[in-house]
């Protein structure tokens, strides 16, 4: 097995959104804003090769919007998706499996292209991974989170007949597995929107924890820092908790998918409480 960090490029959101109740002079000096209060965030993906499976995790924003829609989010640097598949020898067409953690707009965007008017899949040859009870979720959105499920990001992926879902339990179990993708099982977390999976990778004797919108970065390890996006912040605080005493427990290695600068890291207990530890990059393991 390999693995590799694809890198989509880098978005702004607002600080204030991103750190929930942590006041402004605190989370400035991690991710510091620029004039608008926006900080920037990395589109960062993982590519799994595994003998005959390519499998990609999240797919970053994609580009397929309008202008004023990039105008909110100031999608900008220098990656993108086919260059960072590219840079490892691959294209989309290698792509076999695409695993989206969830269906908001900047994990899934990249799944869906627009070939002049009709919107069809980016990966030719992929199945798509969903769960149904995210699916449901997404496709019947509240009013609250209903800008970051576009159908145009989502619809076309059922549409297209290359879509399987992931068998998640209804008693609140947090793991998942399914013998049909046995590189990974999941953590289910339900904080920041209902089911979504965080993958998990034995790579080396280690295991790495793709963390999703459950840690977006670093910044979110300290316990209070929760994202005003997330729609059970209780719940948040609640899986971080169990899931970072686990970290410790296990020597996990977290994988950022939003972190600017940081791309992995270790966890340890300190006397403030779990900390990072070691910080490093996916190519060093």
């Amino acid at each position: 097995m390999k693995l590799y960090s694809i890198n989509t490029g880098y978005f702004k959101l607002d600080g204030g959104a991103m750190f929930g109740v942590v006041p402004k002079s605190i989370w400035n000096k991690l991710n510091p804003a620029d004039e608008n209060n926006m900080c920037s965030w990395a589109l960062r993906c993982l590519l799994i090769e595994d003998g005959d499976r390519l499998i990609l995790i999240d797919t970053g924003m994609g580009d397929k919007q309008d202008a004023k829609f990039f105008s909110y989010y100031y999608l900008h640097g220098d990656n993108t998706l086919d260059k960072s598949l590219a840079k490892h020898g691959f294209t989309k067409d290698d792509i076999t499996d695409v695993v989206l953690t969830h269906l908001h707009f900047d994990h899934c965007g990249g799944a869906i292209i627009k070939d002049n008017d009709k919107l069809v899949p980016a990966f030719n040859n992929a199945v798509y991974w969903s769960n149904k009870k995210h699916w449901k979720w997404a496709t019947e959105p509240n009013e609250r989170e209903k800008a970051s499920f576009l159908k145009e990001n989502i619809l076309p992926i059922r549409e297209s007949g290359f879509l399987k879902f992931i068998e998640v339990s209804d008693n609140n179990k947090q793991l998942a597995t399914d013998e049909r993708i046995p590189q990974l099982s999941f953590f289910i977390a339900n904080g920041h929107t209902e089911a979504m999976m965080l993958p998990i990778i034995n790579y080396k004797g280690k295991t790495i924890v793709f963390m999703a919108d459950l840690l977006p970065s670093v910044a979110h390890i300290p316990l209070p820092y929760i994202m005003g996006y997330d729609m059970f912040p209780i719940k948040t605080l609640e899986e971080k908790k169990r899931f970072l005493q686990t970290a410790v427990e296990k020597e996990y290695i977290l994988f950022f998918e939003h972190d600017p600068l940081i791309e992995c890291c270790t966890v340890h207990q300190t006397e403030k409480g779990i900390r990072a530890n070691n910080t490093f990059t996916l190519s060093d393991l």
